[in-house]
């Protein structure tokens, strides 16, 4: 049955902006069918895995499990860590890839929309904007020319400026969509690092990262990682073992630094000196020489969560930072640490200031009536004091003309309702623990409320 131009209009609503491809897509466009035969070649080891394709869009093993993920069907048939099932299976008898009819797919759907008018006019990319430049990556990818974008630069394509759950998603669904991946992970260093988009089998194969294909697969963003410091994979300034007291003592002087990673190549990591282990050597000998100065060094992957390397810096005080290539590509110190956890805790607090003065600022201007009537209108909330309001509360009874009214203010209420729900979108992100860092003026917002607030309100917080 062939399909009607609203279906196709619709479903590429979904699949050209965030929504991943899967076996059932592939199933509904006729690219695939239930009984279809897969394989899976492997011939530097002398094997071939099958799997058949069900009607309801999952793989069939020849034991008889059955999987969504191709990627996941194909890791357990090869009995592999990770394996990009998408390119893995091809289809018997025409040996066109899945992720080859993934692409057919995604063409299909991008020339239903070329010359579709726009909803509304934006500077920001369209979907056929991104389907277009993802292309020309995988083209670029394939070529092993992979382009290179800042993380920053890479979340303006989808219209953001900061990353969280629902847009690092609807990222990694499309650049799952064309067989993508960044290197290394755009979630794991900071906004203004350098990113490769490579192919997912590049980087199942240089990373052992199990290719993501389905939105259930989705990576958590639990908390920071090593790479979300800036100092992580900004470079590193080493010395080799050959060096001299001299040699580490002017580049440690001429940089300021406290501590020397001792290198041998990009990736041989042979030990540190720090000022104490040059003192140490020395008091110990007279005649020491260089090598007696290295000590042990810690290090750890720039994908690791901050907080299990917490130990290692707090015994030794820094710890180096591999890249996704292994190589050492960075130095984080106790210091970098205490910024970035001040980073976040500075607007929590703050946030905490901010609803602590607006509750006592309606508490003391109006009856709990006046509130719960904008706040809880039809009493399933059951609102018993005002310590059940919320910030979504404050803002609802402010934008009300005749509550604001009340306060007998000189100030436009329009403009102060702006920015109370900019800092409103702030402690949402606060308080879900987005490890994101806050927009840098977030934190000057908020003092300045805070002040107006003091000023006009007469609120004190003791």
């Amino acid at each position: 049955m062939t399909e009607q131009p609203e279906a196709q209009h619709t479903r590429s609503a979904y699949l050209l902006d965030g929504r991943r491809v899967t076996i059932a897509d592939l199933i509904g466009a006729g690219l695939l069918a239930g009984g279809d035969a897969l394989r899976f070649k492997r011939p530097r080891v002398g094997q071939t895995h099958k799997a058949v394709v069900t009607a309801d869009g999952t793989l069939s093993l020849e034991g008889g499990q059955e999987f969504r993920s191709p990627s996941r069907a194909a890791a357990v048939a090869a009995d592999m860590p990770a394996v990009d099932g998408w390119h893995a299976w091809t289809v018997v008898p025409s040996g066109r890839s899945l992720d080859s009819l993934r692409q057919g797919l995604l063409d299909q759907v991008a020339a239903v929309n070329v010359g579709e008018p726009a909803m509304a006019e934006s500077a920001a990319p369209s979907p056929q904007d991104r389907y277009e430049w993802l292309k020309e990556a995988r083209v670029r990818a394939d070529a092993k020319d992979p382009v290179e974008i800042s993380v920053r630069d890479l979340l303006a394509r989808w219209d953001a400026k900061a990353r969280g759950t629902r847009i690092n998603q609807r990222i990694e669904a499309d650049l799952a969509n064309h067989g993508l991946a960044t290197s290394p992970s755009f979630r794991k260093v900071t906004l203004d690092a350098q990113v490769h988009l490579i192919t997912a089998s590049q980087d199942a194969e240089a990373t052992g990262n199990v290719p993501a294909d389905d939105d259930d697969g989705n990576e958590l963003d639990v908390g920071l990682t090593v790479g979300n410091l800036p100092s992580a994979l900004s470079g590193v300034v080493s010395v080799p073992p050959t060096a001299t007291f001299d040699q580490a003592i002017t580049t440690m002087v001429l940089n300021g630094y406290s501590q020397l990673a001792v290198l041998s190549g990009s990736h041989t990591l042979r030990g540190a000196v720090t000022w104490q282990s040059i003192a140490y050597a020395r008091h110990a000998s007279p005649t020491a020489s260089f090598v007696d100065a290295i000590v042990p060094a810690r290090e750890a992957r720039y994908d690791q969560e901050l907080i299990e390397v917490l130990p290692d810096l707090e015994a030794w005080d820094f710890i180096f930072v591999r890249n996704e290539k292994n190589a050492v590509a960075g130095i984080v110190t106790t210091a970098d640490v205490v910024a970035a956890y001040r980073e976040l805790a500075t607007p929590f607090f703050l946030i905490g200031e901010l609803d602590q003065v607006l509750r006592q600022l309606i508490s003391r201007t109006f009856a709990l009536e006046e509130v719960t009537s904008l706040c809880d209108l039809d009493g399933s909330r059951a609102l018993q004091s005002f310590d059940d309001l919320e910030m979504g509360d404050y803002q609802r009874v402010l934008e009300n003309p005749e509550r604001w009214a009340k306060l007998g203010w000189p100030l436009d209420r329009a403009t102060f309702i702006k920015r109370l729900d900019e800092l409103r979108v702030v402690r949402n992100n606060v308080m879900h623990f987005n490890p994101e860092p806050v927009p840098p003026d977030a934190v000057e917002k908020l003092r300045y409320i805070l002040k107006l607030l003091r000023d006009f309100g007469g609120v004190i917080i003791s």
